[in-house]
C-alpha cells in the first residue's frame, strides 16, 4: 500500500440503513464516499443486502469497526476479523479503522472504555494492532477516541497516541471533534495537539457534533450538528496538513438527508479552500 494515498477523497458520511430509502428518493447528495460499520452489515441478506451491493458498487467505501476492543483483556476476536476480511474483499472496501479503547471483557459492555495512558499499555495495544494487521493483511487505522476518566495515567493523551502508532506502524483516523470534547474536558489546547500529530499517519478525518453536559463538560454522542468551534478546528486541521478526506458521523437524532448533504457541502467547501495551499505530498487515490 502506498503511505502516501489516502484511500478516498472528498467529503464523506457514515451510512445508516435508516438512509437507504432517501438515498433512493435523492441520488444527487453530494457524498463522495461512505463509511459503514461491518458489524451492522455482515451477514445481511435481503432488501438491505441488495441496496449495500448497489452501493459499494457505486462509491467508495471504508469501515469503522464497534467491536474488536484493541485494548481489551478478552483475546481478539479472530474470527470475526476472517469475516471481516471476507466483507471488505466482497465489498471493494478501501480502509478498516478501530477506536483506540476497548468495549468488551467476557461480554460486550456496549461503551468505548478508556485505556490507561501507560508504557505497558502501548506495548500490549500495539501488539494486537499488529496481529490484525497481519490477519487481515493490510494496514488499518487507529482513531483518537473521547475519553472522561483516565485510570492510571502515566503519559499524555497525545505521547500515549503517537507511542501506539510508532510501535504498531498503523495509521490513524483522526477525529477533530474528538480533539476538542477532550481539549474541554481535560483543559488542554486544541491546537496544539493537533500539531504534535504525525502528518504521514492519517488516512482521513471524522467530525461530527456532540452534546454539552455543563460548561467543563462535553458529551461525544453525534447527534448533533457540528458546532463553529469544531469548523474552525477543522480548518486549523486543513491549514496544518493539506486537505484530506473527511467525514460527516451522525449516529442519533438523525435529521434528513438534504440536512446532512448542507454540512457535507461545508466540509467540501473548506476542501475546495484548502487545497492548493496543501504542499504536503499527499495525494489522493481514487
Amino acid at each position: 500500500m502506498n503511505k502516501l494515498a489516502y484511500p478516498v477523497h472528498g467529503a464523506g458520511l457514515g451510512l445508516r440503513r435508516t438512509m437507504v430509502h432517501s438515498l433512493a428518493d435523492q441520488p444527487a447528495c453530494p457524498v463522495d464516499f461512505w463509511e459503514i460499520a461491518p458489524e451492522n452489515w455482515i451477514g445481511v441478506g435481503g432488501y438491505y443486502g441488495k441496496k449495500l451491493r448497489m452501493f459499494t458498487e457505486q462509491y467508495p467505501f471504508v469501515c469503522h469497526g464497534l467491536s474488536l476492543s484493541i485494548g481489551g483483556p478478552s483475546p481478539l476476536d479472530e474470527a470475526f476479523l476472517q469475516r471481516l476480511k471476507r466483507f471488505m474483499r466482497d465489498h471493494h472496501i478501501r480502509c478498516y479503522s478501530e477506536h483506540l479503547s476497548y468495549c468488551s471483557d467476557d461480554g460486550h459492555l456496549y461503551d468505548l472504555l478508556p485505556i490507561p495512558f501507560t508504557a505497558e499499555a502501548v506495548q500490549y495495544v500495539a501488539d494486537r494492532i499488529k496481529r490484525v494487521q497481519d490477519v487481515l493483511e493490510q494496514r488499518i487505522a487507529i482513531e483518537n477516541v473521547s475519553y472522561y476518566a483516565a485510570p492510571g495515567q502515566q503519559m499524555a493523551e497525545i505521547d500515549f497516541l503517537n507511542a501506539v502508532l510508532e510501535e504498531a506502524d498503523c495509521d490513524l483516523l483522526l477525529d477533530v471533534n474528538n480533539i476538542y470534547v477532550n481539549s474541554i474536558n481535560h483543559c488542554y489546547e486544541a491546537e496544539a495537539f493537533l500539531k504534535r500529530i504525525p502528518a504521514k499517519c492519517i488516512r482521513y478525518i471524522h467530525i461530527a457534533g456532540h452534546y454539552n453536559e455543563a460548561e467543563d463538560l462535553i458529551i461525544d454522542t453525534h447527534g448533533a450538528d457540528v458546532i463553529d468551534p469544531v469548523w474552525m478546528l477543522l480548518e486549523k486541521t486543513y491549514q496544518q496538513f493539506g486537505v484530506i478526506p473527511t467525514l460527516l458521523e451522525r449516529d442519533f437524532n438523525i435529521p434528513s438527508l438534504q440536512t446532512l448533504c448542507r454540512e457535507i457541502t461545508q466540509i467540501q467547501s473548506l476542501q475546495l479552500q484548502w487545497q492548493h495551499p496543501a504542499g504536503n505530498g499527499r495525494v489522493w487515490h481514487a
